[in-house]
């Protein structure tokens, strides 16, 4: 083990040098001159070299002179180190902190108030279809996500996030917005980032139950460009925020730049009564988000197409349909957490008023479904996933990771209106009823190997009146987040 005085060096050179000097003056001085200043004289001539001084020319009186001589350089050696000393201090109170762990890397700042923060996320998977699947449709291998973020902040006032996506045929950019934290209960959001209306569809992709998100999200809207005012109050038991966007089509993320000169105002308020009590019910969460804005015009940047768990499509409107009014969306939300066991759920409505020609209808589709999970393995589940395996993958020594199960099931309903005029009742279903059952297995922080049956049921989509064939499909995904 080190000594206080291995661990300070110059502490060590000054203490062992004062020392020398007291026992040299505690001995007579004939002594003195014939055994000890000589051999100090040479040792503090190292010191002074090594401190950057250069020793002084001998003046040749010897004797008490030299012992008074050497006792002055002492001094001013000491000094030297003193300063050095408080050199390195302030040098080390100025000095960045670089953190590298499972959470990614940071850079920060002496004082905490700058720091830069390097995450990522990648998501491959392997997609196989069973049977019933539409023509163009086939078992892949896929990157679903890559995405390195780069998030952090700028003093006390400015934080910022910018995410870009390569997972595709071209790299797009998911999140890019600066924050203005004036005080944890306001926080103004610039930029593109997740609109506020949907539970599944505000949670990371990185923390999903299942490989993809339910028939609920097709009707929330995805990432929007706005600004937002949020925050949390009541010993952050309640959170909210309401902001302006662009608006997004039901499902997906808004264009570039408004297509239409409206705007769509959103907002959420959300309760956790017992968060911070250590009771049954601390993991309980509920609220409520909406929507409302005006869209006018055809096409995919103002009509949905729905999808299913497997990412295919079910439903679209003709091409002749053109958005012409008011869109409306309302969604309860909540869920419940209790050690291993989670169950999150949600209802969404979205109305939307269309036309075509002279005729016009306020079409009304809604949604909703239930989440169930548990922890096999006596890990806690969480809204954010299972953050850490309490014995993280290592067969030698008998640790295997943290293993989860997960069911679902979800339901999106057509407004009947819809067909014939406005959607071909022979090529878009009025109904999809999804069920998926998985095991998620956590071998680490970082490494997280899913397994997913999906099974999806429709109502009409085929010709004749028929119902379209029902789809089934294995999905597995590696993900690696940090």
């Amino acid at each position: 083990m080190r000594t206080r005085l291995e661990r300070n060096p110059a502490k060590a050179r000054t203490t062992w040098l004062t020392g020398a000097l007291v026992c040299s003056l505690a001995t007579p001085a004939w002594a003195q001159q014939a055994l000890t200043v000589e051999q100090l004289q040479q040792r503090l001539e190292a010191l002074e070299r090594l401190v950057g001084g250069t020793p002084p020319a001998e003046d040749g009186t010897g004797g008490e002179a030299g012992l008074a001589d050497l006792d002055q350089r002492l001094r001013i050696l000491e000094r030297k180190l003193e300063l050095q000393q408080e050199e390195q201090v302030a040098k080390a109170k100025e000095a960045s902190v670089v953190t590298v762990n499972d959470k990614g890397a940071s850079l920060k700042s002496a004082n905490g108030d700058y720091e830069i923060k390097l995450r990522g996320l990648v998501q491959g998977d392997a997609r196989f279809f069973l049977d019933g699947v539409p023509t163009g449709t086939y078992d892949t291998f896929l990157l679903r996500t890559a995405r390195p973020t780069l998030e952090g902040s700028l003093g006390k006032l400015v934080g910022f996030r910018l995410t870009p996506e390569f997972a595709g045929d071209s790299a797009s950019i998911v999140d890019a917005y600066v924050d203005l934290r004036f005080n944890p209960a306001y926080t103004l959001r610039v930029g593109k980032f997740t609109s506020p209306v949907g539970l599944e569809r505000l949670q990371s992709s990185a923390a999903l139950s299942e490989i993809e998100r339910a028939l609920p999200s097709e009707l929330a809207p995805n990432r929007d460009i706005g600004v937002q005012l949020q925050g949390e109050v009541a010993d952050s038991r309640v959170s909210y925020a309401v902001g302006v966007f662009n608006g997004a089509v039901d499902g997906r993320d808004a264009v570039t730049t408004n297509p239409d000169n409206d705007f769509e105002y959103a907002g959420r308020l959300f309760f956790e009564p017992f968060k911070s009590d250590a009771n049954a019910l601390s993991g309980l969460g509920f609220g409520i988000g909406a929507s409302v804005g005006d869209k006018h015009g055809s096409g995919n940047n103002f009509l949905p197409r729905y999808r299913t768990p497997g990412q295919i499509q079910f439903f679209g409107y003709l091409a002749s349909v053109l958005a012409d009014g008011r869109q409306t969306r309302f969604s309860p939300e909540g869920y419940y957490y209790r050690g291993g066991f989670g169950l999150l759920a949600e209802y969404i409505v979205s109305k939307q008023e269309v036309r075509v020609g002279a005729v016009r209808e306020d079409i009304s589709n809604k949604a909703w479904q239930t989440t169930a999970s548990y922890v096999v393995s006596g890990e806690d589940s969480g809204y954010r996933g299972v953050l850490k395996p309490s014995r993280p993958f290592d067969p030698g020594k008998g640790n295997w990771g943290a293993f989860e199960l997960v069911g679902r099931y979800s339901v999106l309903e057509v407004d009947e209106d819809a067909f014939p005029l406005f959607a071909n009742p022979s090529a878009s279903a009025s109904q999809a009823n999804s069920w998926t059952v998985g095991v998620n297995w956590y071998l680490n922080s970082n490494l997280k190997l899913v397994l997913n049956y999906l099974h999806t049921n429709f109502e009409g989509g085929a010709a004749a009146g028929a119902d379209r064939e029902s789809e089934k499909a294995v999905f597995s995904r590696l993900q690696v987040a940090f």
